[in-house]
């Protein structure tokens, strides 16, 4: 595209690393996409002034394309791999329409189908190329008929792909618009394209051309079925589907695409990238069908508790209240002219994505939405509230930059220099000499972007305590630039913990955080957080505590008496002298004095010592017997599930002014640990347990299920109907009949199209898994689920709590524990 518009000299290759937008050392090393790239460029190239100067008006009277002008194409380049589908969800936040690319061999993929639902909720208008037909196994027809089953929309074939001699080599495409067959010379750079008309083309290849006139008959057929208009071109042209001019075709998809929110016409192309075959037709395809920025819906915002559009509140109809700027007075802004507040904001725009430059520094992305943004001017930033100063203005062509006075809406500008913005924040350029807008505006916020939960978890550590401060400034540009990546520390194992998508998305934020931030750390695997419980009570333990601490005699004692917990409110109840019970990180303490007489306030107090009193002494005992669970008696884990009583007996365990806090904490801690120990043999291991909620397809069920109960240990708690699936699968796959499809003959394909049946039996609906698995198990678990699933399976998760473990289970743990 960059290459056949005139922005680059020669043609990147992703096999040789030399592509434009894909310029990361790690997406040239890997040869895939792995952060989204935005350039822009012109199509048609610029040409001379006669040209230049015609308007759309111009090309409505005269019956041309709209490709038959220049127009600025900004486009953005995202990643195809399911671990970096945030990278996707904040691109296509901001587009108004899409090409999807898809495998001619492979067909539809699924991180394809999930990407097409993404879409889908942001109603963005799509259409197809089927690139890749130059390879071996490549099937058009297959992929036309699986656009249909599997994204649930009627592909309108737009091209057909050109084999020499019907099932030789790709050597160029045949128009179905246009009737004619565009050829590309064999191993040319893509610039000449020699066209045959139709009644030329029945005299060199009659079974091309009737097969195009098929295409064309299936096309008038399909646009009549969806548009009125067509269907009176059709009639106008005594019902000859050849007849239809070019561009009444072109308008009637255009008119499909715009108005059809869902996206159930998707107009389809044909290609080979690699071979340069294909290419500038699909560019036409962008210029003449998909919508400039001004045919797009108002942008949705919400201001002041109000939900309206953004054009719609900007003149003044949304009927917001807003502060005029002459007088503290609110004012409705008036259905005929806006208020002066609203004349004063230049510019809106939301923040994307960000990305730290090694040269530039941190670089922001903003759509802009409405108005004109300059360079030096402040931003306000609606989600945090600060304002910051814009002293540089770039737009990107990938890894270069071109300075700019001015950027207007409909472009993509980049900031650099703001210090606190992040993605999905609203930005508003006000005018006058106020640094913040006034209310309501300062609370505007665009549509933000959702970030989809984490699945995958590796444990990050530095190589030295004195690094650690570094590894945290590191994490948190990292987090800045990507906020699909979550960092949490686990308070049990005292890891720092960094979890995103997948494998390859940790993989790639490793190199970043060593490689491009130079934090010296190392990832590795998460440990787990087991606890230790008991499974019989002990007698009653006492300690009297007699030493000096910090050069002053403190005396102090106590019982106590464990056994496990039994979550029944009527236990809390059985303790009759028990003044406080209190529960802790799934552990129990209850607290008795006997010969404590309970008197309301100071009278309370005053059975005991003048420098304590009853509060002090209870959280005296509670911190004592909490610091003796904090480590169990058999295996060193944090103890759950454990119900601990201590009494502290006033005639007993009360020494006068040498009972000190510290004393009092240390008898409850030693009584406690002595009561553990004697329990210590009956110890077993517990571990977290995990809620999981497993998304996947009909013929995947029964072996994921068998892979969680089986392999895993979990237990499946139900199975259901996916209801979070948009506008329900089933549903889609019912309305389109695939067998009704047109598609073309494959070379060495089947002749007949009986495969469609089979076709939408796989793409049946989406089922839901609930289980409870120990958290061990679904470590790197993403990874095989998606092998079992062919990709098209997904999971969220939650903490449930700590089971115990089998002893099976707990054997194996403790080997691996000790390196055995």
């Amino acid at each position: 595209m960059l290459y056949y518009s005139g922005f680059t000299r020669r043609i990147g290759d992703v096999d040789d690393g030399s592509t434009v937008t894909d310029f990361l050392p790690a997406e040239r090393a890997r040869g895939i996409t792995i952060q989204s790239a935005a350039i822009t460029f012109h199509w048609p190239p610029q040409q001379e002034e006669s040209a230049a100067s015609l308007t759309s008006e111009d090309l409505e009277a005269k019956g041309l394309p709209r490709s038959a002008i220049s127009h600025t194409i900004n486009l953005i380049d995202t990643p195809g791999h399911a671990d970096f589908t945030f990278e996707v969800l904040r691109s296509l936040r901001i587009l108004d329409g899409a090409v999807c690319i898809l495998d001619g061999v492979a067909g539809v993929e699924a991180q394809t189908e999930q990407v097409w639902r993404q879409a889908s909720t942001y109603g963005i208008p799509r259409i197809a190329f089927v690139n890749k037909l130059d390879r071996e196994g490549a099937a058009f027809g297959r992929t036309v008929k699986e656009i249909g089953a599997r994204l649930g929309g009627w592909p309108a074939v737009c091209q057909i792909p050109w084999f020499e001699g019907g099932d030789g080599r790709l050597q160029g495409v045949g128009d179905v618009v246009s009737l004619q067959g565009m050829l590309w010379e064999l191993g040319g750079d893509g610039k000449k394209v020699s066209l045959s008309r139709l009644d030329a083309l029945e005299q060199s290849d009659s079974q091309f051309a009737a097969e195009l006139k098929k295409a064309r008959i299936a096309l008038v057929e399909l646009l009549s079925e969806h548009d009125d208009a067509m269907v009176e071109s059709f009639l106008e042209h005594d019902e000859d589907h050849l007849a239809v001019k070019p561009i009444e075709i072109l308008e009637s998809l255009r008119r499909c695409l715009l108005q059809d929110a869902e996206n159930k016409l998707i107009p389809t192309f044909a290609g080979a990238s690699f071979k340069n075959i294909g290419v500038q037709p699909l560019l036409d395809a962008v210029v003449n069908l998909l919508p400039s920025p001004l045919e797009r819906p108002d942008p949705e915002i919400s201001i002041g508790g109000v939900r309206c559009g953004l054009n719609e509140f900007l003149e003044g109809k949304a009927g917001v209240e807003v502060s005029s700027s002459k007088k503290g007075k609110k004012a409705v802004a008036s259905r005929s002219k806006p208020t002066t507040a609203l004349q004063k904001l230049e510019a809106c725009a939301l923040a994307f994505k960000v990305v730290s430059d090694p040269k530039r520094g941190v670089l922001v992305y903003a759509r802009i939405y409405s108005g004109t943004l300059h360079r030096n001017a402040l931003l306000f930033n609606t989600n945090l509230q600060v304002s910051e100063r814009v002293p540089r203005l770039l737009k990107m062509y990938a890894s270069d930059a071109v300075e700019q006075e001015s950027i207007s809406a409909g472009h993509i500008a980049v900031f650099v220099g703001l210090k606190y913005a992040r993605t999905g924040d609203t930005l508003l350029s006000y005018a006058g000499n106020k640094q913040n807008p006034p209310e309501p505006l300062n609370t505007l916020q665009l549509r933000p972007i959702n970030v989809p939960p984490p699945v995958f978890f590796s444990g990050v550590e530095p190589h030295s305590l004195s690094e650690e401060k570094n590894l945290q400034a590191c994490l948190a540009l990292l987090l800045r630039e990507d906020p699909s990546l979550r960092v949490t520390l686990d308070e049990d194992s005292g890891q720092t913990l960094l979890s995103g998508m997948g494998e390859l998305h940790l993989e790639i934020a490793r190199d970043r955080l060593v490689g491009d931030f130079k934090a010296k750390a190392s990832m590795g695997n998460i440990e787990i957080g087991y606890r230790e419980c008991i499974t019989s009570a002990s007698a009653t333990a006492t300690k009297i505590f007699d030493k000096e601490i910090a050069g002053r005699k403190g005396k102090a004692g106590c019982e106590a008496a464990v056994q496990p917990l039994i979550e029944d409110e009527e236990a809390q109840s059985t303790a009759e002298d028990a003044i406080f019970t209190q529960n802790v990180d799934g552990n129990r303490v209850t607290i008795k004095l006997p010969n404590f007489e309970d008197k309301k306030g100071k009278d309370a107090d005053d059975q005991f010592p003048s420098h304590l009193s009853l509060d002090i002494i209870r959280n005296s005992l509670v911190a004592g017997g909490l610091a003796a669970l904090a480590r169990g008696p058999k295996y060193q884990f944090p103890l759950h599930s454990v119900d601990v009583t201590l009494t502290f007996n006033l005639e007993e365990h009360l020494f006068g002014n040498e009972t000190t806090t510290s004393a009092i904490s240390a008898a409850a801690r030693l009584a406690t640990q002595a009561a553990l120990k004697e329990v210590s043999a009956s110890s077993a291991l517990m571990e977290p347990v995990m809620n999981v909620t497993i998304s996947v397809q009909e013929s995947s069920l029964g072996s994921v299920v068998h892979d969680i109960s089986s392999s895993r240990g979990g237990h499946v708690v139900s199975l259901d109907d996916d209801a979070s699936s948009p506008s329900t699968t089933s549903e889609e796959s019912d309305a389109i009949d695939v067998s009704k499809i047109y598609a073309p003959r494959d070379p060495f394909g089947p002749a007949s199209s009986s495969e469609g049946a089979s076709l939408l039996a796989t793409a049946n609906q989406s089922r839901t898994i609930t289980a409870k698995v120990p958290l061990k198990e679904m470590v790197g678990y993403l990874k095989h689920l998606r092998s079992i699933t062919g990709g098209r399976g997904t999971f969220v998760m939650s903490v449930d709590r700590f089971e115990k473990m089998s002893s099976q289970r707990e054997k194996a743990v403790l080997a691996e524990l000790r390196g055995i």
